[in-house]
């Protein structure tokens, strides 16, 4: 298996976990929260989606798929469109709103599609680059990358159990 390959399913993993969590549920079934202070499935999808687009498009210098390709303008929610959801407080997390599942798998779909184009470039040398130099040491792009990973399966297992949840609790 090459790096490609491996990061190619780490991130098809993601994609399976996201439609899995949000797939057939409306609006107020995605804005559930557990409790006032909790996150719902509408904003763990919308965050952890907005981070794999920011840090990867970062990473391979690209655009993002929220501001390039109209996202942002279809979710219109109001934070400002550099905002991923980091540091979030209940209100805000309470403003990501969406009209369908389809508008949540719709991005993060976008998001893949862009994500798989570019790490199914990448070697072992690749991994070493460094992407960040605001952190000591410096974060290299396989650090981010496994980051992404990491906080992107958890996030959609998080939304699977809010949907678990919400589904027992009818």
């Amino acid at each position: 298996m090459t790096t490609a390959n491996l990061l190619t399913d780490a991130f098809g993993r993601i994609r399976d976990a996201v439609h899995r969590a949000v797939d057939s549920l409306g609006p107020d079934e995605l804005a559930f929260r557990v409790d006032p202070d909790a996150n719902s499935i509408a904003w763990l999808t919308w965050h952890l989606t907005r981070v794999q687009d920011d840090h990867l498009a970062d990473a391979a210098g690209t655009a993002q798929a929220w501001t390039s390709k109209g996202w942002a303008e279809r979710f219109g929610l109001p934070f400002d469109v550099s905002d991923t959801g980091y540091g979030h407080a209940p209100d805000q997390v309470a403003a990501v709103r969406v009209e369908s599942a389809e508008l949540l798998t719709g991005y993060h779909d976008a998001v893949y599609q862009q994500t798989i184009e570019y790490v199914g470039s990448l070697s072992d040398d690749d991994l070493t680059r460094i992407v960040d130099r605001s952190w000591d040491p410096p974060v290299t792009l396989g650090v981010r990358l496994v980051s992404v990973i990491a906080d992107d399966l958890q996030h959609a297992g998080q939304a699977a159990f809010v949907r678990g949840a919400l589904l027992r609790s009818r």
